[in-house]
């Protein structure tokens, strides 16, 4: 199978150097070149020292962000930025022909009115909004196949959109009323330099922040309303706890069906678990939990794999949905990676198993 040339803008971040890992060890994918200003000069094995038994890590040398010499380089260029600084690459790269994966905001929601409501500034390239496909694969695969543009998910709303929407699609819970509570590691700060991420700050507390409009509710309330073929609001608070990766969300959701008593619970119970294996029973990336199992971020961390479990509440007549994900993995690079593969048509697994 012929290789793709790959690079990084932006190599030096959390999910860059994610990104790098998978990359460098990928059979298919030939990482030539990684971009960060701040590194620019200095190897890879310089700046990540856990890479230098890597060939490549020491051939390989960081350079600033030139659009024109990438185009040259790859094939195929990850976006690993903030968001506002992403689309300001990506339209060059795509007017070269490449094929851009972006990790940041930039493309994922339809609608540039949107994306100012939640980013606090105007869509820095909002003719491309249409163009781009938002890279859930186990959603719009087959979209993915044939994209140019992909955006790829945001951590918080991979954990909220695997479980959900199956279920939506199914007619089996209500779209109004869903309340989302998720925690999250440090490294979904990114890496910088702020007092609220410092270790004092951090070790030994959990806090909620973000409320009640955390900018990831604008892409899990646009693809909800798509799978419900209408507008759904819900309910967010995600919550920083003491751990470098990891994604734990718990999801309360009204059947549409009534399901108090045992019997009804079970009966619900039934009917997701045969929603869940229809929808993900051939899904890689996908572990549903069965028996007393629930989702735990020491089964996920340093996986692409998303655990999902479920519990109908016969006393509240609720449904309990848990998920639980790597937050630089699934919720960001591997997830990047996959999509990846489906759109070079290498095997979906290859390179994250």
């Amino acid at each position: 199978m012929k290789s793709k040339k790959v690079a990084i803008v932006g190599a030096s971040g959390y999910s860059g150097e994610v990104l790098v890992q998978l990359l460098l060890n990928h059979p298919y994918a030939d990482l030539v070149a990684v971009t960060s200003r701040q590194s620019a000069g200095q190897t890879l094995a310089e700046v990540f020292p856990r890479f230098a038994s890597h060939p490549k890590s020491k051939t390989i040398r960081f350079s600033g962000p030139d659009v024109a010499v990438l185009a040259t380089q790859a094939d195929l260029i990850f976006l690993a930025l903030p968001h506002g600084v992403a689309a300001e690459y990506a339209v060059p790269l795509l007017e070269a022909g490449c094929t851009v994966i972006d990790l940041s905001a930039d493309f994922r929601l339809g609608d540039a009115a949107v994306y100012r409501d939640f980013y606090a500034h105007e869509h820095p390239a909002p003719a491309l909004l249409a163009k781009a496909v938002y890279g859930l694969p186990e959603v719009y695969r087959d979209r993915i196949r044939t994209s140019k543009l992909i955006a790829s998910p945001g951590c918080y709303p991979t954990s909220i959109l695997l479980p959900v929407i199956p279920l939506i699609k199914a007619g089996l819970i209500r779209p109004e009323g869903i309340i989302a509570d998720s925690m999250s590691g440090v490294t979904g700060a990114g890496r910088k330099a702020e007092v609220d991420y410092l270790f004092c700050e951090c070790n030994e507390s959990v806090r909620p922040y973000g409320v009640p409009k955390h900018r990831h509710l604008s892409e899990i309330e646009e693809q909800l309303s798509l799978a419900a073929n209408s507008p759904v609001t819900i309910q967010f608070t995600p919550h920083l706890i003491p751990v470098n990766r990891g994604i734990l969300t718990t999801l309360y959701l009204d059947p549409v069906a009534p399901c108090k008593g045992s019997e009804g619970a079970a009966h619900l119970a039934g009917q997701i678990a045969a929603c869940y294996q229809n929808a993900y029973e051939n899904e890689p990336f996908v572990r549903l939990l069965s028996g007393k199992a629930l989702p735990d971020t020491k089964n996920v961390v340093g996986t692409n794999v998303c655990e999902i479990a479920w519990r109908a509440d016969p006393r509240t007549g609720r449904l309990v949905v848990m998920s639980a994900e790597d937050n630089l993995l699934k919720g960001a690079s591997g997830q990047a990676v996959q999509s990846m593969n489906i759109l070079c048509g290498f095997p979906e697994t290859a390179g994250l198993v």
